[in-house]
Parts: structure tokens; C-alpha cells; sequence
């Protein structure tokens, strides 16, 4: 799976799913500040990126990743670390 894909999946689920603004997702953008998630909605979004994904996150995971870019590269290491 290419990076682009991994963007797209990733902004169409948090567009449909979380009723985020799709024009404030950009890579350099804030990832709390624009999803403006509370704890259990970070519970759904890892929920839903386990199931889009087949990837497992923990809490240790998000630690540094302050911007959407930063969460895709995580996402795509993820998915290469899966093999």
C-alpha cells in the first residue's frame, strides 16, 4: 500500500467517521487541535485503524506525533513493519 493510499483512507474515515472538516486536514496541521478528540474517541480512532489497517497501536505510539504527517508516516511504518 502506497503512502497516497494510506492518506486517503485515513482522511475519508476521519471525514465520514469523527465529522472532521476535510479541508483542515493537512499534513502540517495540528492532529489534536484539529480532531479534537477526547479519550474514548482516540479509543474509536485506533479501533478503526486496526480495522482499516490490520495494525496494532498503543498508547507509546502516539508520543511525538503532534501532526497528521507524522500519523501517516506511522501508520505507513506500521504497515511495512507488518510485512
Amino acid at each position: 500500500m502506497v503512502k497516497e493510499e494510506i492518506i486517503d483512507i485515513i482522511n475519508g474515515f476521519l471525514v465520514e467517521e469523527f465529522e472532521v472538516d476535510g479541508d483542515t486536514i493537512t499534513p502540517e496541521a495540528g492532529l489534536k487541535e484539529t480532531l479534537g478528540l477526547d479519550s474514548l474517541d482516540y479509543v474509536d480512532l485506533v479501533v478503526t485503524i486496526e480495522a482499516n489497517f490490520g495494525v496494532k497501536l498503543g498508547e507509546a505510539d502516539f508520543i511525538g506525533i503532534d501532526t497528521f504527517q507524522k500519523f501517516y508516516d506511522l501508520i505507513e511504518n506500521k504497515i511495512k513493519a507488518k510485512g
